[in-house]
């Protein structure tokens, strides 16, 4: 029986995609959890900051939202959402975090609406927030999710953050940074990432306990695979650690 849980699992495997000297963009929660562990274990440098003005902090433990002090903590800067904001529009920031209710297979994020009509929805959410300008402007985005096939969704009810578009080169053509999109999506079930050509999501890893098909079934679009898919490393003894006794001591992100 494994000694570790869904979210220490995604949050270990998201904190290696962020390399030592790298910027990131993040809000509270687990993409925080991944940015901590990412800066105590293998990224000391890592820039991290926080969208409502914390640039650069040696977070201590995990802060309760995107303005609580802890994300000020030995910063660079406390400043505001419109500095950060602006820094993501500059090409500052490598990396950032989103999440939503619905993602589609060119990682488009829909956290705005449920149906037909955005005047009356079946569920209506919070909205964009930041995420636009960041999934906009950040180099690289990634997505920290549960995989079930409602989530997956072949077609977005609303597109609140821009993924690939339509996919191919439809991004670049609508005006926005080129280069910059969808970068990995890390699941309870596996790791993927988008066809350079197609901009189609993949399937590159699989975690410990699942297979292709589990993967696929609980995706409500057809999946590519790499040519060689491989076993995504379950967390360390010292990033568990690590985890659990400094960054979420009182488990409100990693749970029981």
């Amino acid at each position: 029986m494994a000694d570790y849980n869904t979210m220490e699992l995604m949050i270990c495997s998201a904190s290696r995609e962020l390399e030592d000297g790298a910027s990131v963009g993040v809000g509270t929660g687990a993409p925080c959890a991944a940015a901590m562990l990412a800066q105590k274990v293998g990224s000391p440098n890592l820039l991290i900051l926080f969208e409502a003005g914390g640039a650069g902090p040696l977070v201590p433990e995990m802060p309760i939202s995107v303005g609580d002090s802890r994300t000020t903590w030995k910063a660079v800067m406390a400043s505001s959402m419109p500095e950060i904001m602006e820094t993501a529009c500059r090409g500052m920031l490598d990396y950032t975090f989103l999440g939503g209710a619905q993602i589609d297979m060119y990682g488009n994020l829909n956290s705005t609406m449920i149906g037909a009509e955005y005047q009356k929805p079946k569920v209506r959410f919070p909205g964009s927030g930041g995420a636009n300008d960041f999934a906009s402007f950040c180099w690289r985005m990634m997505v920290m999710t549960p995989q079930d096939p409602k989530r997956f969704t072949e077609k977005c009810s609303y597109i609140t953050s821009p993924g690939w578009l339509t996919g191919g080169d439809s991004r670049a053509k609508s005006g926005l940074p080129l280069g910059a999109g969808p970068y990995k999506i890390l699941t309870n079930m596996a790791v993927m990432d988008f066809e350079p050509e197609s901009k189609r999501m993949r399937i590159i890893a699989i975690n410990p306990g699942y297979s292709e098909k589990d993967v696929q079934d609980n995706c409500g679009f057809e999946l590519l695979k790499a040519k060689k898919i491989v076993e995504n490393h379950p967390p360390t003894k010292n990033e568990l650690t690590i985890l659990r006794e400094q960054i979420d001591p009182y488990r409100y992100v990693i749970g029981r």
